[in-house]
């Protein structure tokens, strides 16, 4: 019997529970899409994503093709029959290209023809919903994982994102600190003076690690598998630190915490008084962001908990 054929449509240009397009390749959605891998172990997986996440897939042993986003894959695509097509991007391109190609099973999003926009195949209809009415995204509560398998029918069981590449490196340090964000969403990030602070306040207990001078996502990877525990923006490293089974410290403030699943670790949000979180804003208007009401002294305070807890 010949095994299920499957396409997955993740170039990176939309986040799945996000009404938003951009010109930034979201790196973080691509490799935690890859979750769904669990669900099509057996099945003969074809995934489309733009150039520069392909190294976040290359090497997966349960993807047999990849394809870059481009004329000729479109083409060949557009020749080829599928059992089952998942289209995680809302860009209307995407969208029609999906529809145009030939297949029995269909999930995540459709292009609509009358309004030139997402909208989607049966089973994700309440995705399209949460994406466009913001509180009910923030009442929603689920992880983004067990989402991700209700779009295609499935139930998920706690199964994580799986990489491709295999690290080069062995552990070196106790502590990375994955200080930098990406240009998408810069709001992000935890303040410099803050990573000092700790790095002051941990003195010479734990080996520290910071995140510079990586030139590739290889070095990207590695670097994240030479330690122990990672302290993290909520960035591509986050994901890549789960995917790895370290123990993560992540800092969170504009973004939604409560669909982000950690399987080892912690979330901490902005200690301050604020009626505006999560804003889901890549811009703030205040003074200066909710991230500086995150204390190095409660990030401390919880190394030297998981340091102590068996793993």
């Amino acid at each position: 019997m010949s095994k299920e054929r499957v396409l997955i449509i993740k170039p990176g240009y939309s986040e799945t529970l996000v009404d938003e397009i951009s010109r930034f390749t979201s790196l973080g959605d691509v490799l935690r899409s890859t979750v769904l891998l669990h669900r099509y172990k057996e099945a003969h997986v074809t995934w489309l994503v733009d150039e520069k996440a392909i190294l976040l897939l290359k090497g997966n042993p349960y993807i047999d093709r990849i394809f870059p986003y481009d004329l000729t894959s479109v083409l060949q695509l557009q020749a080829e029959r599928f059992d089952t097509i998942i289209n995680l991007e809302k860009v209307g391109g995407l969208c029609a290209l999906s529809d145009s190609l030939t297949a029995w099973r269909r999930y995540g999003f459709r292009f609509d023809p009358d309004s030139g926009t997402a909208e989607a195949y049966d089973g994700s209809e309440h995705v399209i919903e949460l994406c466009k009415n913001p509180d009910n995204k923030l009442s929603f509560g689920r992880y983004w994982e067990d989402v991700l398998f209700e779009m295609v029918g499935s139930k998920w069981e706690g199964e994580g994102p799986i990489l491709g590449y295999k690290p080069q490196r062995d552990i070196e340090f106790d502590i990375g600190f994955n200080s930098n964000v990406g240009a998408k969403w810069p709001v992000k990030a935890w303040p410099d003076e803050h990573w000092k602070t700790l790095e002051r306040d941990i003195g010479g207990k734990y080996t520290i690690s910071r995140q510079e001078g990586l030139g590739s996502i290889e070095d990207y990877i590695d670097w994240i598998s030479s330690v122990k525990m990672l302290i993290t923006n909520d960035s591509l490293g986050l994901h890549i630190a789960h995917a790895l089974g370290k123990k993560i410290i992540a800092l969170f403030g504009p973004t939604l915490s409560s669909e982000v699943y950690i399987s080892h670790g912690v979330k901490l949000l902005p200690e301050g008084d604020y009626d505006c979180l999560p804003c889901l804003s890549t811009e703030c208007v205040k003074e200066r962001t909710c991230m500086y009401d995150i204390s190095p002294d409660t990030v401390l305070s919880h190394v030297e908990k998981l340091f102590t807890e068996p793993k």
